[in-house]
């Protein structure tokens, strides 16, 4: 049964499977190492961040993988360009700045599975300086005098203006009601307002407790 499977197989990879596991494991060392160079310059918690971050030691490791298969041989570089045609991302990235990261992650998986060791140590340490350099500073959301356009969904059985005066009051300095429309066929109001955030009061505060109102179906905030 194994000298079937070896002789099915002769067209194998040049490199031992020591070899093969040592960079693939250098490969997810330097994902996690990437990973982290964006979570922490990143600022945020968020699902998506952590998806990317997950996204970024996978990505790592299959171009590694990609990059043993390949090796030489140029027939085998285009046939898995056309197989992997075929796949369609349907997530689209918001940030530029998640690009440059994921462009990281398959320089530095290629690194490893080409066996450039130096090379992917040296482009940690110098993408990760950079990052950490020109890594985005985060805005105070509760500037004063900052205008916000808030606006909030209920239902249309619901007293919008008894049901939202006390966290209004608790949490903006001014607000003026701009726009009532329906919503969902009729059964539910949209209102969106004019608001401005008192300085000791954050937006995250404001839409939490929004939100864990009765008859609140949702809930933005955005800026002027």
């Amino acid at each position: 049964m194994t000298d079937w499977l070896q002789s099915s197989f002769h067209n194998g990879l040049d490199i031992s499977t020591a070899t093969l596991a040592t960079r693939l494991i250098l490969a997810f060392v330097f994902g996690v190492a990437v990973a982290a160079l964006y979570r922490w310059t990143q600022g945020s918690a968020e699902s998506c961040c952590q998806t990317l971050a997950s996204t970024l030691v996978l990505l790592a490791i299959l171009i590694a993988l990609v990059t043993q298969v390949i090796g030489n041989s140029v027939a085998r570089a285009f046939s898995l360009v056309g197989a992997l045609s075929l796949v369609r991302f349907r997530t689209e990235v918001q940030d530029t700045r998640d690009t440059a990261f994921v462009i990281f992650a398959v320089v530095v998986g290629m690194a490893c599975g080409a066996g450039h060791l130096q090379a992917a140590c040296v482009g940690v340490l110098v993408g990760g300086m950079a990052a950490l350099a020109t890594r985005p500073t985060p805005l105070n959301p509760a500037t004063p005098g900052t205008l916000y356009n808030l606006t909030v969904k209920l239902g249309i059985a619901h007293n919008a203006e008894g049901l939202l005066k006390r966290p209004f009051e608790k949490h903006l300095d001014a607000y003026r009601l701009l726009a009532t429309t329906t919503a969902r066929q009729g059964a539910a109001f949209e209102l969106t307002y004019s608001a401005r955030l008192r300085p000791q009061c954050s937006p995250t505060e404001l839409l939490r407790e929004l939100n864990q109102l009765e008859g609140i179906q949702g809930v933005s905030l955005n800026a002027a």
